[in-house]
């Protein structure tokens, strides 16, 4: 299958998780109960920041509250399959990540559950560049040396990631295939635990979002060498991309968003997502989330159905490229 007829094929798939019957569209009373956001990472990570802040925004919008619930492993499997299986009524959400929307079908093996029909898209929340960061005992100051350090010492360098087949893990098997060297990857529950150990000593590099890294970038504890974007990032603008820096090219970036159960209904989609798109539409999400290293995103749950099958397209072909699999 080309990759035009992958694309089409994900977004009518897509299209109908989204799609309710017509006696679905009398309108819900929502919310009437606390919401429930499940993360499927460790709190302190990129995505438990963005749902705790979406969170806030419906309880001070609904005067309901939205609770953010960590359910952590299988590189967001087990969250993700927790929220595809919840009733379809709303209060139970998924922070998703490209991992769990785009990655995880190529990388995995075995899949809990079909990031496609088990889902109904509501709005994609942030996209955010992963940067590169290196313990300070890496005698490296760019990528160009990095790459040269690397080749001279084969097998020493050891990268962290926030779990198997997130963006985490592929921008490091995707760097190690463009610049050909050998680094052994170290899988942890999150990024949370991930940084802690990188900034220990127990680890030597990370290719982490840019929000959870950039506080120890700032004080000094991590030496950040490149981000992974196509453009560099405002919240760093003297840090170079990768790909300007040593590795014409590269390009791996994260994004985040919420989704519900498959056939929730409509009017309940179209209330989170408008009420969702008011607030990252205003200038202080702007700032708070560029503050971050996030830039805020939005639009429709068509939109994100459309994104999601453009993603899960390009990962494919990364996955096959790196030769990258999880049993």
């Amino acid at each position: 299958m080309n990759r035009r007829t992958l694309l089409a094929a994900l977004a009518a798939s897509l299209a109908v998780a989204v799609a309710v019957p017509p006696a679905a569209l009398a309108q819900t009373a929502f919310p009437t109960r606390p919401i429930r956001i499940v993360v499927p990472f460790p709190p302190g990570g990129t995505t438990d920041i963005l749902a705790r802040a979406a969170a806030q925004k419906m309880a001070e919008a609904w005067k309901e509250q939205a609770v953010v619930d960590n359910r952590p492993g299988a590189g967001g499997n087990i969250g993700a399959e927790l929220v595809a299986k919840a009733p379809a009524d709303g209060y139970t959400m998924l922070m998703g990540t490209v991992g769990t929307h785009s990655i995880n079908a190529s990388l995995y093996a075995k899949m809990p559950y079909d990031h496609v029909r088990d889902f109904a898209p509501v709005i994609l929340v942030a996209a955010v560049p992963n940067v590169l960061v290196v313990h300070p005992s890496v005698p490296v100051n760019s990528v160009a040396e990095l790459i040269a350090y690397a080749k001279a010492n084969p097998g020493k360098l050891n990268f962290a990631s926030s779990g198997s087949g997130t963006s985490i893990h592929l921008a490091g098997e995707l760097f190690k295939v463009m610049a050909g060297v050998q680094m052994t990857h170290v899988p942890y529950k999150g990024s949370a635990p991930a940084i802690a150990d990188l900034v220990g000593g127990q680890v030597q590099l990370m290719f982490d979002n840019l929000p959870s890294a950039l506080p120890q970038i700032k004080a000094g504890r991590l030496r950040a060498l490149g981000v992974t974007s196509a453009q560099r990032a405002p919240a760093l603008p003297d840090v170079p991309t990768i790909a300007e820096s040593g590795l014409p090219g590269y390009e791996a970036s994260s994004w985040f968003g919420l989704l519900a159960p498959a056939g929730t209904p409509q009017d309940v989609v179209a209330k989170v997502n408008g009420e969702v798109a008011r607030w990252l539409a205003s200038p202080e999400a702007k700032e708070k989330l560029l503050s971050q290293g996030a830039n805020a995103a939005g639009g429709t749950p068509e939109d994100f159905v459309r994104h999601i099958a453009a993603e899960t397209a390009k990962w494919q072909q990364v996955v096959k490229a790196s030769g990258a699999k999880v049993d």
